[in-house]
């Protein structure tokens, strides 16, 4: 039986500081680190939370990121930004560019963005959810190394490669989706491994390249796209976006120069933000809140994202596996 220990998420957050501090990055990675991770773990995102920080470790210590990034940001035109993460955690990008992203798209009604040299590891809501709060619309996506096999195939050659996109909605949390193209994300199967949990049909192949519902089975083997041919396309078109449109790389070249060391291979993202008061018409809020008033009121629909704000608007307080928080502690030693 899995046994879980309740802490606040004020602790959360200074446990994490103070690990990244003790790790060897700054006071502003470790800031930025610490704020993605107890963000995931305050709207329920476990596997993107605590469960993230032995990889993080794990990459500060082999040599493989700078813990004392800098990311600088040029505007190569006044709608495209480029960002050079400058060999750090994209969590220290995105503080410093999502904010000039943002600005360029309010006043251009499109700007697009492409980090690039950086290490990608936690959800991308984040990301999107940030521009929607300043009433624009975001998208984003980015690669990682090979794990999901091609519609029809039996070896991997895609990442996971997420999608998140957010919409803003007038006086309430936006409406956010961010879901990886594979049936499910690496790290909600490596959980039901640790936890003895048997995952539905569908979500991967074992070993032996015969469907499994053993998470462990299916970590030997190989995770399968949503949707079959259509999200194998989806997969592809995330490949495209963040690595062909960056420059950055393709999840089997991240694969060709990761040194393994339990983290995140070094790629690129790409983040769109779009400006409906520019773009669309002058009652487009009013319009979009009716189609989602509509929506929710069909018997058994949940906007997108409805969850984690309700597990954000909960007490401060989580539950964290016991022997993850004993091996988080460690680090501080």
């Amino acid at each position: 039986m899995t046994n879980n220990v309740k802490i606040s998420l004020n602790d959360i957050k200074e446990l994490v500081t103070n690990i990244f501090l003790k790790q060897g990055c700054n006071q502003e990675n470790a800031n930025a680190l610490a704020n993605t991770i107890t963000k995931a773990e305050e709207d329920g995102s476990s596997s993107h939370g605590l469960f993230r920080l032995p990889g993080y470790v794990a990459s500060l210590k082999s040599g493989k990121v700078n813990g004392h990034a800098s990311p600088k940001v040029v505007n190569k035109t006044a709608v495209i930004l480029k960002c050079d993460a400058d060999n750090g955690f994209a969590s220290t990008s995105h503080e410093v560019a999502l904010p000039l992203l943002a600005e360029a798209a309010k006043k251009n009604g499109i700007s697009v963005l492409s980090i690039t040299g950086c290490y990608h590891f936690a959800a991308l809501w984040p990301e999107t959810e940030f521009l929607a709060k300043n009433n624009l619309v975001g998208f984003a996506c980015t690669a990682f190394k090979p794990s999901v096999a091609p519609a029809g195939a039996k070896e991997p050659f895609f990442g996971t490669n997420p999608i998140s996109m957010a919409w803003p909605k007038k006086n309430d949390y936006p409406v956010v989706f961010d879901m990886a193209t594979a049936t499910m994300a690496k790290g909600e199967v490596m959980i039901a491994a640790r936890d003895g949990h048997m995952l539905p049909d569908g979500v991967g192949l074992g070993e032996n390249g015969q469907p499994s519902n053993d998470p462990k089975d299916i970590l030997k083997g190989v995770l399968l796209p949503f949707g079959g041919y259509k999200g194998s396309a989806i997969s592809m078109m995330v490949e495209l976006f963040a690595a062909g449109l960056t420059g950055d790389a393709f999840s089997y070249e991240a694969q060709e120069n990761d040194n393994n060391d339990g983290g995140p291979p070094k790629g690129g993202e790409f983040i769109m933000a779009m400006n409906p008061e520019i773009i669309a018409e002058p009652n487009w809020e009013d319009h979009c809140n009716d189609f989602f008033q509509k929506l929710s009121a069909i018997k058994g629909v949940r906007l997108p994202g409805s969850r984690r704000h309700k597990n954000r608007d909960s007490d401060q307080y989580r539950f964290i596996n016991e022997e993850l928080l004993t091996k988080v502690k460690s680090y501080l030693s």
